[in-house]
């Protein structure tokens, strides 16, 4: 009998199935995005540009200098929090934080400042998701306490008829959508 290969999409968890075959799908179709930001790199990361983002002007940033080598090909070694120090206001169209709050974003102070950046960076109407886990383990702020949050309008997102769409994980990885809507 012969073996059938699954997809690639099949052999990884719930959480980035949704992110990729879905989420990404969705904002690369929109015609208003054109500039991204996606915020730290992993091995698993490497292939968004190519794959999901080819035609927008894609960035990643990471704090970590080695992890240049799965960035996309517009890359900033820095911290979310000093993104104004790389980025001018109105920048982006859609910023992407998955796996970055309670995976160094760590402490409520940084998670301000850090949202506080995107939301100047982004322009207006522009999108914000974080993806985080919602175990206490790795929600350090909480999450439900970050002010600058606030500053967004919660977004539903279309294909999934919610602004927060919790997955079918162990580590209840959570994607929350935002809007930038006037201060």
């Amino acid at each position: 009998m012969a073996l059938i290969a699954m997809p690639r999409w099949a052999q990884v968890a719930e959480d980035r199935r949704v992110l990729e075959t879905i989420i990404f799908r969705h904002y690369a179709a929109d015609a208003r995005i054109e500039r991204v930001l996606f915020v730290g790199c992993e091995s698993y990361t490497a292939h968004y540009e190519r794959s999901h983002f080819r035609r927008h002007e894609y960035w990643t940033l990471d704090p970590d200098p080695q992890h240049r080598r799965f960035a996309g090909s517009r890359h900033v070694v820095a911290r979310l929090e000093q993104l104004n120090q790389h980025f001018a206001a109105g920048s982006f169209d859609l910023i992407i934080c998955n796996g970055v709050y309670g995976w160094g974003l760590d402490r409520l102070a940084d998670c301000e400042v850090a949202l506080s950046q995107c939301y100047e960076c982004l322009a207006q109407s522009g999108h914000l998701l974080v993806g985080w886990n919602d175990v206490a383990r790795w929600d350090p702020a909480p999450f439900a306490a970050i002010e600058s949050l606030k500053r967004f309008s919660e977004y539903e997102f279309p294909p999934l008829g919610t602004a927060r769409h919790l997955t079918n994980t162990s580590y209840r990885h959570t994607f929350n959508f935002y809007r930038k809507t006037a201060s």
